[in-house]
């Protein structure tokens, strides 16, 4: 029923119900009206002025408006169920492409590249590329060895698929090893819920931040999305897509979502409803108070952390590596520890900017070079026990030390270890206080404090890149953040909002300053994921530093070996589109309409099981020629389906490779990969026209080429002889249309 949809979800909704009625089922209800007022059974105004006479046409006429209004309601429950299923159900993945930075592509395949025009001219406009090297687009016979060199010499040149032809791209991905770990960012085309839905099972429970950046609800000018829902509405779109990130983060993960004001107070609320813990708030300072306000100007927005982790959360270790790296250049640069480097560090750390107290007490350096600041060594409460005021002898003097008014904070036998390691700090005499050496290392950290100051301006960031958007928050609180949530190497952040793509520029960004491998997944429904946020993403994954829109300078070979190695993105179906491939397939529908119980529940359901966007099972004979209607850039056009892709999608299969095979005429596409711990192997082949023959052949040519040993199942579309192999349809329907938890 259309209470289980948002009610947003639902207004967009409503008035797509007349797509339905008006296939002869308006006509019907109308018919059905029209001859009980032709026969006067609803007459209301004869029955008023006949008075009590008239009491038993009355009650008959209440029993004609209650089975009319039964049935009424009925159909309108077909309707709303029918949109529910097409609103839920997975949907189809209709393109399927890889970029792929050049310095990961065998150098065979260069001479492909360097004649591909329509790349080329891509580069050219992204990269600014021509005006580095303008022989590479001049007519000429040394063209094409210019660009060999130029390939060469520019490993992180992010090369899209979607300008090469299909074999070149099927030998392409064949030569990459393990596909899916080396493909660093997923961009997703489509309505979030949408795509989160499609993710669940090969990414359920691995993102370890989610991070979002929604609509406030504010009636911010020029603004992209619908900014400006009524309250419920808003919070019921806000429940969906918060429910549907949830169900990909992992236990130890956090939930970051952005706020103003407006709607603090209900999403904290709606946070603690859905059963995430809160893990605090931080303010976001921006420097920038908003003047001319009625009342207080604003200058802060909100982070809800939200996690079931109770450990504390440390801020990334950005100035401490800095430090370190400090000590450790002088220490070269003077072949030693020596009265000249202490001096140099001190002095470097007292005036170098962005440090804290806490970090500038860290001013000294130990004669192996390590770096320390020392601290009082006295209990935090009075010690009772005599053992805790034994004084320490002056190792040179031999005299007894000061011990602290409350005694030692630690035990004799501990503080003499740290003596016999050097740990600890005397005076010139006893007369001064030890003191303990506390070392710096590159995992000390410092707890993230609920305030967070940064006045930097997101729109500055893609415009330097040569790109516009209204608002977006700064790469540089990104990267704060998310380099506090996600600090193993190889975490995984997922940002449902995406926009214009700040939070994959910041993962880019901490993977090249730290080596790390974290992967992002970006979704985004609004024409700026053409616009904006691929483009953005291939060209910081090009290049760091932008100005004026060209590169300010080309990745060093560093940055190069730590920048995206593929980039894969894809484009979902709509629920415009599922609607638009609804088709009603029976010959005879005006017989049908005699048959009111199946007309008013069952009607749509049967009447429609063959579109295409229901998974119409018995056209996966041929997968690599399924259609749908698209509605792309104003126009509605039949566009191939990425079948495998969805189904890959479906079972959350990892894919290790991506094989094509050729057998006299007949294409095998084959993908190899892992779901849990089970090997897997899914056969696709074009079998519309196949004679008992040809799948001899099919079983005797898989046997040959080895394609279902050592594996723990095998799955093939439509008929097969292949031994132990199951068949995609069953698993494809079940998990395309099962329930969608909210």
């Amino acid at each position: 029923m259309l209470a289980d949809l948002s009610s947003v979800e639902i207004q967009a909704r409503r008035n797509t119900s007349d797509f339905f009625i008006h296939k002869d089922l308006k006509g019907f209800l109308n018919r059905e009206l029209d001859f009980y007022l032709k026969n006067e059974v609803l007459n209301l105004d004869e029955v008023e002025s006949a008075g009590e006479a008239r009491a038993e046409g009355w009650f008959q006429m209440t029993h004609v408006i209650k089975a009319v209004g039964r049935q009424i309601i009925t159909f309108l429950d077909q309707i709303e169920s029918f949109q529910k299923m097409l609103w839920e159900k997975r949907k189809f993945i209709t393109e399927t492409q890889y970029c792929i930075t050049v310095g990961n592509i065998e150098e065979g395949f260069y001479s492909d590249i360097a004649v591909c025009e329509p790349q080329w001219a891509e580069w050219k406009e992204l990269f600014h590329i021509d005006e580095e090297e303008t022989n590479l687009f001049n007519l000429g016979k040394d063209k094409k060895g210019k660009r060999l060199a130029f390939l060469k010499a520019h490993p992180t040149l992010v090369l899209d698929t979607k300008h090469f032809k299909t074999d070149f791209v099927d030998r392409l991905l064949a030569s990459l090893d393990d596909l899916d770990e080396m493909t660093d960012g997923l961009l997703i085309h489509s309505d979030n819920f949408q795509g989160l839905n499609l993710l669940l099972e090969k990414y359920g429970g691995q993102v370890k931040c989610v991070h979002i950046d929604p609509p406030y609800n504010t009636q911010t000018s020029g603004f992209l999305y619908k900014n400006d829902y009524q309250h419920s509405s808003w919070l019921a779109m806000m429940r969906d897509r918060i429910a549907a990130g949830i169900r990909l983060l992992s236990r130890e993960g956090a939930f970051l979502c952005h706020i103003d004001e407006n709607e603090y107070e209900v999403l904290h609320l709606l946070f603690t409803n859905i059963g995430i813990p809160d893990g605090g708030t931080i303010v976001w300072d921006k420097k920038n108070p908003m003047l001319g306000r009625k009342r207080i100007a604003t200058q802060h927005e909100y982070v809800l952390w939200r996690t079931w982790n109770e450990s504390s959360v440390y801020l990334r270790p950005t100035n401490i590596r800095m430090i370190l790296d400090m000590a450790k250049s002088l220490v070269r640069d003077h072949r030693g520890v020596n009265t000249q480097v202490r001096h140099a560090f001190s002095q470097w750390i007292s005036t170098c900017e962005g440090l804290t107290g806490g970090e500038r007490a860290y001013c000294l350096i130990n004669d192996d070079g390590r770096v320390f600041q020392s601290v009082a060594m006295g209990a935090p409460e009075p010690r009772t026990n005599p053992k805790f005021h034994i004084p320490l002898i002056h190792p040179v003097t031999k005299k007894k030390c000061p011990v602290p008014s409350s005694g030692w904070s630690r035990a004799p036998k501990t503080l003499q270890d740290l003596i016999e390691k050097n740990e600890i700090i005397f005076g010139e005499d006893e007369a001064v206080q030890p003191r303990r050496k506390v070392f710096l290392t590159p995992d000390s950290g410092r707890q993230i404090s609920s305030v967070i100051s940064d006045s930097g301006r997101g729109k500055n960031d893609v415009a330097k890149m040569g790109l516009e958007f209204p608002y977006c928050h700064p790469v540089s609180l990104y990267a704060e953040l998310l380099g506090t949530s996600v600090v193993e190497r190889d975490d995984m952040v997922l940002d449902h909002f995406a926009g214009s793509g700040t939070t994959g520029h910041a993962i880019i960004n901490l993977n090249r300053e730290e080596g790390g491998m974290r992967k992002f997944i970006l979704a985004e429904v609004d024409k700026c994921f053409d616009v904006i946020l691929l483009p953005r993403i291939k060209k910081v994954t090009f290049t760091p530093e932008w100005k004026d829109g060209k590169p300010k300078r080309m990745a060093t070979q560093e940055e190069a070996e730590r920048s995206p190695r593929i980039l894969k993105y894809i484009r979902l179906e709509s629920y415009e589109d599922a609607l638009n491939n609804i088709a009603f397939h029976n010959a005879n529908g005006q017989q049908v309409m005699q048959f009111h119980d199946y007309l008013l529940q069952y009607m749509l359901k049967w009447e429609t099981r063959a579109s295409e966007t229901l998974l119409n099972v018995e056209k996966l004979g041929s997968p690599f020629n399924y259609k749908l209607h698209i509605h792309v850039d104003g126009q509605t056009r039949k566009k191939l389906v990425d079948i495998p892709e969805t189904f890959n999608h479906l079972v959350g299969l990892h894919v290790q490779a991506r094989q094509v095979y050729e057998d006299n005429g007949r294409r095998y596409l084959v993908y190899r990969g892992y779901i849990d711990h089970r090997n897997i192997t899914v056969i696709w082949r074009d079998t519309e026209e196949w004679q008992k023959a040809d799948f001899e052949r099919d079983k005797q040519f898989v046997a040959e080429q080895k394609l279902t040993e050592g594996l723990d199942e095998v799955f093939v579309n439509a008929d097969s002889l292949i031994s132990g192999a199951r068949p995609v349809e069953p698993i494809f329907k079940a998990r395309m249309f099962a329930p969608v938890e909210v």
